[in-house]
């Protein structure tokens, strides 16, 4: 993968040596590989993305992108152009909780632009940043799907539907006391309020 694909971070041969797949994650990849017939493996893409994301702290560095594409026996610029495509995928890193706040018609009527800039002083941080602590970055994203819960936001698997400002704090502060690194993969839906 060279720089001009994946953009201003230079490719690291000695890190890319370093990515390799937990044995649980990689049998998990190859079971979503053979859901597709051979030469399709490409298909597995999206998913086998979100797994790399939760395994290699959060984001998708262009070594694990080189990564994923020798495993799916694709081209790393196939890789980049999904990943790069969808917002649900961090080419940079980001904060244990990344803090995604729909910003469309529903959820910025109902309020989520104050719930943007709260969580901004809360945090200390501007959109896109993350906190000192490495515990949050925030990001604004395009419809997240709930517009009958709007304003909301998603932290890894969970949905935080119907937010205040009050529902802002305890979701902040139960991440916090948490401390762990969310992913699309939890499934654990506990912290949705």
């Amino acid at each position: 993968m060279s720089n001009q694909v994946s953009g201003a971070q230079a490719f690291d041969k000695t890190q890319r040596a370093k990515i390799v797949f937990s044995d649980e994650a990689l049998k998990t990849v190859q079971k979503i590989i053979t859901r597709y017939p051979e030469g399709k493996h490409k298909s597995a893409l999206l998913p086998v993305l979100h797994i790399a994301q939760a395994e290699f702290g959060g984001w998708l560095s262009p070594e694990t992108m080189d990564y994923v594409a020798s495993v799916l026996k694709i081209k790393p610029i196939e890789v980049f152009e999904v990943a790069s495509f969808y917002s649900m995928y961090n080419l940079k890193p980001v904060g244990k909780c990344n803090l995604e706040v729909c910003r469309t018609s529903s959820c910025w009527s109902r309020g989520s632009e104050d719930i943007v800039k709260y969580l901004e002083k809360k945090l200390g941080v501007k959109v896109g940043e993350t906190t000192s602590d490495g515990m949050f970055t925030i990001k604004t994203v395009e419809c997240l799907g709930s517009c009958g819960g709007a304003p909301m936001l998603q932290c890894g698997s969970s949905f935080h539907e119907n937010l205040t400002l009050e529902k802002v704090d305890t979701i902040v502060e139960n991440y916090r006391m948490e401390g762990k690194q969310k992913s699309y993969t939890d499934l654990d839906y506990k912290n949705t309020l």
